[in-house]
């Protein structure tokens, strides 16, 4: 079975794919001026700006969400297993994908945020909706809904719950199934409880998570602060293949930095634009700008911690692609969770592994949680025209049981089978929003143009000759509507 999806993944995961990643992510940030850069400022006040309504969650909300399932064991073991299998450079080509991917997070979100659509009194929008109503190709919408269900629902749970089931093991000796029931009986509470406590619970964990994680890093690279210069040069001259030890797995760097970074950020690969959706906006342009701002606290914030944690004390294992060790820092764990665990710990006895177990509980779980309200959102898509409340109660089922069937089975089996989701989607998706890129990009001149004149940006679709916004169009109708009538009532009273 590994030895099949393995070769799969070969394939999906072939030079095409990392240069489809990282050309449309240089062509997004060409076209766009670099928003990224231009608009930082921007980006960090819109997070807190907004709030939720009955129908949409806020922009923070929103963004917490996204981070959640952003944020997650592929900012530990997958930052270490790149270090071993690309060296120091793969840090740099995660933090290029991350750069370039800021601009790809704002086209998919964007989009998102366009062609979204009020279902059941919630907002729902996502690649398959922006394919169908924006590319007018339902089977490839319905396509990318199915590839997504399988791969949110069946495939990238088991990564997440092996690496809280594995940590967990090393760090107190929890046995594995126990894990596996704890995590399933916790997530059941919180997916049957709807959209909302999704929203509320990584509202509250996130921001907790992620910043106490860097915060440890920060003390641990501080007390180390006399290698950081030499760390720096050397993440930079492996990924150029200019080190003498690293310069000879150049190509290995590009490929697994690429790799984790798509991973890890998941900018372009589809699943940001289904929670910056659920979004309560005043116009796209918002949220687009808000979730690639996520891209940046993913990789360049989160991922970065790692790297550094263990690159400053040296704690990392480098080995070509035949196996050969070309660097041992950490003797006898292979790359995962335990790898990052025995590191930290050498580096803060009877403190580093627990650490690094409670961190990935965090970030682990709240992934899961993303990926169901991901699977949940598609699964409202093919639902839109028949109601079969089953393909829900069958999806929770679904997950609870790759959930817990990952905290027991094998770590390789695990990330094979999640890379090759993660690869499906993301063929699936960067296609499709470089075909609709001149929509994001209305949207983005729009809403500068609208804040040159000191407006608030309110987005109307119709103006800008963009079709199939359907929500929108109703929105602004019935804000007409209203205002009419406001506007007669005032007449008549004057008139008294």
């Amino acid at each position: 079975m590994n030895e099949l999806v393995n070769t799969i993944n070969g394939y999906v995961w072939s030079t095409a794919l990392i240069a489809l990643c990282l050309g449309a992510g240089l062509y997004f940030s060409i076209r766009s001026r670099f928003l990224q850069v231009r608009h930082v400022r921007e980006m960090t006040r819109l997070m807190m700006d907004g709030k939720s309504s009955d129908q949409g969650v806020s922009s923070f909300q929103a963004l917490t969400m996204t981070l959640a399932g952003r944020v997650g064991t592929g900012n530990i073991a997958g930052v270490a297993t790149a270090i071993t299998f690309g060296g120091p450079g793969a840090v740099f080509w995660m933090w290029m994908v991350a750069f370039l991917g800021a601009s790809s997070a704002f086209v998919e979100s964007t989009l998102g945020q366009v062609y979204k659509e009020s279902i059941n009194k919630q907002y729902r929008g996502g690649p398959a909706f922006y394919i169908e109503k924006g590319l007018g190709v339902k089977w490839y919408a319905l396509l990318f809904a199915f590839v997504t269900i399988f791969a949110t629902g069946v495939l990238l749970p088991g990564v997440q719950a092996n690496s809280i089931a594995e940590s967990l093991k090393t760090a107190a000796g929890v046995d594995t199934t126990v894990t596996g029931v704890i995590l399933s009986i916790v997530l059941a509470f919180i997916i049957f409880g709807g959209v909302k406590r999704i929203a509320s619970f990584a509202e509250f964990v996130v921001p907790f998570m992620a910043l106490g994680y860097i915060v440890v890093a920060c003390i641990i690279v501080a007390l180390h602060i006399d290698q950081l210069p030499r760390v720096i040069s050397l993440i930079f001259s492996s990924a150029f293949g200019m080190d003498a030890a690293f310069g000879a797995i150049i190509g290995m760097a590009i490929q697994w930095g690429v790799k984790r970074g798509v991973y890890s950020n998941e900018a372009g690969q589809g699943t940001g634009p289904h929670a910056s959706s659920a979004a309560e906006v005043s116009h796209p342009a918002k949220q687009g700008l808000v979730q690639g701002f996520s891209v940046y606290v993913d990789t360049l914030f989160v991922c970065s911690a790692t790297a550094f944690m263990l690159l400053v004390t040296g704690q990392y294992n480098v080995q070509a692609p035949d196996g050969t060790p070309m660097f041992v820092g950490v003797q006898g764990v292979a790359s995962g969770p335990g790898y990052v665990q025995t590191a930290l710990e050498n580096i803060m006895p009877g403190f580093g592994a627990l650490f690094v177990a409670i961190a990935l509980l965090f970030f682990a779980f709240t992934t899961i949680v993303a990926y169901y309200y991901i699977a949940e959102t598609n699964i409202a898509y093919i639902n839109r025209a028949t109601n079969r409340p089953w393909m829900a109660f069958v999806l929770k089922l679904c997950i609870i049981g790759a959930t817990f069937y990952g905290t027991i089975k094998t770590a390789d089996a695990a990330w094979a089978l999640g890379d090759l989701g993660v690869g499906l989607m993301a063929w699936l998706n960067i296609i499709a929003i470089l075909l609709l890129r001149n929509v994001a990009f209305k949207c983005l001149r729009d809403y500068e143009a609208q804040k040159a004149q000191g407006k608030d940006p309110v987005f109307d679709p119709v103006a800008l000759g963009i079709k199939g916004a359907d929500y929108w169009v109703q929105r602004n109708a019935q804000a007409a509507q209203a205002g009419r009538a406001s506007g007669g009532t005032v007449a008549t009273e004057t008139a008294s």
